[in-house]
């Protein structure tokens, strides 16, 4: 692989990160855990996502400019470059995408000074669903999705594959950092049980929503095998394949031992296994976003 285009994929990977983090976080908190939004654990993962997200954007639209113009990855930041890529759409999507980025930075300040009154408020709900809508929308108009011959399709299928990952990766992220950190009890109870049924769908929704892309893009059995795409895309299922074996471990600890936990005061002896499960769930997710930034970066023909 060409270096720029190693460190193209970087700031992709690094970029669906930030979103999965920054979405599924502002989800948890404002649908879950709204008391949350008052805890370290929780904050520091709407902080992280949302530095990787701005981070990850700003670093993809000088690089993809730097791989399209076969400059070194070191020019990412040329002003002749940046030129060129906001002559472009990508540039042109990647710059509001940008933009979005910072709006979304006013809405995590809202929340960091604000807590559980800014998670509750209609007004920060409206603006955060706006942000992460665009952010979200954004993601899939760059992507494999807009060339298909059926892009209505496809476009709708990408979205709700992000929408679905992200309430999932992120509320992952969430549930370890924040609730599992803190054993409450009362927590516990509360919110794991309602996480485990959005997860559950989430999960639905990203396989559904995989299948009707994978479809559109390969078209045919013969490219999943013959093709470095295809194999990329069996490397990513074959991950993704183990991260659902990790979760139905958790599905099945909830179905248990979480009354067990909850009568023992969040025990730490009794929550590890549970925790150990979405440690690992997060950990391998990290393999699934890889694999999906070298897909969006490669050649569904070759």
């Amino acid at each position: 692989m060409e270096p720029v285009k190693a460190w193209y994929v970087l700031a992709r990977t690094v970029d669906y990160a930030g979103l999965t983090l920054f979405a599924g976080g502002l989800l948890f908190l404002a649908v879950l855990w709204p008391a949350g939004a008052g805890h370290r654990g929780a904050r520091s993962v709407l902080v992280t996502g949302w530095v990787l997200g701005l981070l990850g954007t700003l670093a993809g639209l000088g690089l993809q400019a730097a791989w399209a113009a076969q400059r070194p990855a070191a020019d990412f930041l040329a002003w002749d470059l940046l030129g060129q890529a906001l002559d472009s759409q990508f540039g042109r999507i990647w710059f509001a995408r940008a933009l979005l980025w910072l709006l979304g930075g006013v809405v995590l300040a809202w929340l960091l000074q604000r807590g559980r009154d800014a998670a509750t408020a209609l007004p920060w709900r409206v603006g955060a669903g706006a942000i992460l809508l665009g952010l979200l929308r954004t993601t899939g108009l760059t992507g494999h999705a807009v060339e298909s011959t059926r892009p209505w399709l496809t476009q709708l299928a990408d979205f709700a594959h992000l929408a679905g990952a992200s309430a999932w990766i992120g509320g992952l992220a969430v549930l370890l950092f924040g609730v599992l950190a803190r054993r409450d009890p009362e927590e516990l109870a509360s919110v794991i049980p309602r996480y485990s049924k959005l997860a559950m769908t989430s999960v639905a929704v990203v396989v559904a929503a995989g299948v009707v892309l994978a479809w559109q893009t390969v078209g045919s059995v013969s490219r999943v095998f013959g093709t470095a795409y295809g194999r990329t895309l069996l490397v990513k299922l074959g991950v993704l394949a183990v991260v659902l074996l990790a979760a139905q471990v958790s599905r099945s600890w909830v179905g248990r031992r979480l009354d067990f936990a909850v009568v023992l005061r969040g025990d730490a002896a009794t929550v590890r296994p549970f925790v150990h499960s979405v440690a690992a769930e997060t950990t391998l997710v990290l393999v699934v976003l890889l694999a999906a930034s070298f897909l969006v970066t490669a050649s569904p023909g070759r």
